[in-house]
């Protein structure tokens, strides 16, 4: 009986292919047509700009990032899918845990990448180690404190703020009397302030935080792999980065790390983390760092991006971590003395805390810093930008770092910011 169904349904569909073809299906066409409308559940038409083919201009991305990406990295992006549950999966989340150990120069084992960008990897630092009524002392000199705060705020934590203008930096006298005071169970500092240029320095802070059982937290968004860190022998209890900045890679991951002592005080909690995507009970087990023979369901990871992480992890690894450090210092070395060529101050006057990744100028007396950038991007197709929170109106930004991190991009740039100058109206005020 079913097969006799089959086959009669297959004479029906061959019998409408014949009729489709005929002189009647043709001269019947507008008809069909409009009553397929008449019947159609869709009222909303396809945009025109999805019927368009994509395209994306190339440009020289020479601002505090995204970078430019090298073709290894965006060819490891675009390899085949794979199940993001598939032992093949679970081997590259393990390259990468121990490429960011590496990085990281740390043996913790709680060491993951987020699915999201550097903000992912703050929240989740921030969420799992805070409960709503804690003390939390933020170091604001830039943004990125600024973001911190109120993130901490927000969950309801009992926020103080140590503040310097962008540009400044704290010293370790100043720290451990902020933390005597407010007695913080998490202590944050932005090693690499992007905003402002600076690379704030590091050592003693770690043993400050420990000797008042303070967890200390360092942001090293746009310092890694440029400026020297390392996590256990700074004893940093929680330290972060993003991927497309000196990492080499898109953005889209966020490598981050939690020592013992981070730990305890995490899986210790009375209550749970605010965020069930950032909550570390469940993303140590995805990531395979916490001793349970199975791993579990918890989000679909970014598999491209972790493809794409992967494989900047393995170029930093080639080159080693000391000659990446050494090239970016030399990089900037030569951007600076173009940029005092030309005439132009440099926002950070102590060589020793300039940001090698990130370098900011003062905006040149008597331009409108929005022009010169506008001017660049129009007539070289190369981005810089200006300042960004407390930073705008101030600075403008120039970033040679990863991929980017070449002197002939550091040519590039002084040459497109000297045509800038000689084109762009000057005020006479």
């Amino acid at each position: 009986m079913q097969r006799a169904l089959f086959s009669r349904s297959v004479l029906l569909a061959q019998q409408a292919a014949v009729a489709i073809d005929s002189p009647l299906s043709a001269r019947s066409a507008p008809f069909l047509q409009r009553l397929d409308r008449s019947v159609s559940s869709v009222t909303i038409p396809p945009p025109a700009c999805m019927l368009r083919p994509l395209e994306v201009p190339q440009r020289y991305l020479f601002g505090p990032g995204p970078s430019n990406v090298p073709p290894r990295v965006l060819a490891a992006q675009g390899r085949p899918i794979i199940g993001h549950l598939h032992p093949e999966m679970y081997e590259i989340m393990n390259d990468i845990k121990r490429g960011i150990q590496y990085i990281f120069q740390t043996e913790n084992n709680m060491t993951i990448a987020m699915s999201g960008s550097g903000h992912a990897a703050m929240e989740c630092a921030v969420f799992n180690t805070v409960e709503p009524g804690e003390s939390v002392l933020v170091a604001i000199n830039g943004i990125w404190g600024e973001r911190v705060a109120e993130i901490a705020e927000r969950i309801g934590a009992n926020v103080h703020r140590i503040v310097k203008q962008p540009g400044g930096y704290f010293s370790n006298k100043e720290i451990e009397q902020a933390v005597e005071k407010h007695k913080p169970v998490l202590f944050f500092l932005t090693h690499g302030e992007s905003s402002a240029g600076l690379c704030h320095p590091v050592d003693g802070i770690g043993d400050i935080c420990r000797k008042h059982n303070c967890l200390f937290l360092v942001d090293t968004v746009a310092s890694l792999g440029a400026a020297p860190i390392f996590m256990d022998k700074q004893n940093i209890d929680i330290l972060y980065t993003g991927s497309q900045k000196a990492l080499n890679a898109p953005p889209g991951t966020a490598p981050i790390s939690f020592n013992e002592r981070a730990c305890h005080k995490m899986f210790n909690r009375k209550t749970k983390p605010l965020s069930y995507l950032f909550d570390m009970t469940h993303l140590s087990n995805y990531w395979g760092c916490d001793g349970q023979p199975a791993r579990l369901y918890h989000h679909t990871g970014p598999v491209s991006g972790f493809f794409a992480l992967r494989e900047s992890l393995a170029i930093i690894a080639e080159k080693g971590l000391e000659e990446s450090w050494k090239k970016h210092k030399e990089v900037a070395a030569y951007l600076y003395r173009g940029l005092e060529d030309l005439g132009l101050k440099l926002f950070i006057a102590d060589k020793d805390l300039r940001l090698p990744s990130v370098t900011t100028i003062v905006i040149p007396d008597g331009y409108n810093w929005r022009e010169l950038l506008a001017y660049m991007m129009k007539h070289h197709q190369l981005e810089m930008t200006g300042g960004l929170g407390p930073s705008i109106g101030m600075v403008l930004r120039i970033g040679l770092m990863g991929y980017n991190c070449e002197k002939t991009n550091a040519d590039m740039a002084l040459h497109a910011l000297a045509e800038a100058l000689k084109n762009c109206k000057k005020s006479k005020v």
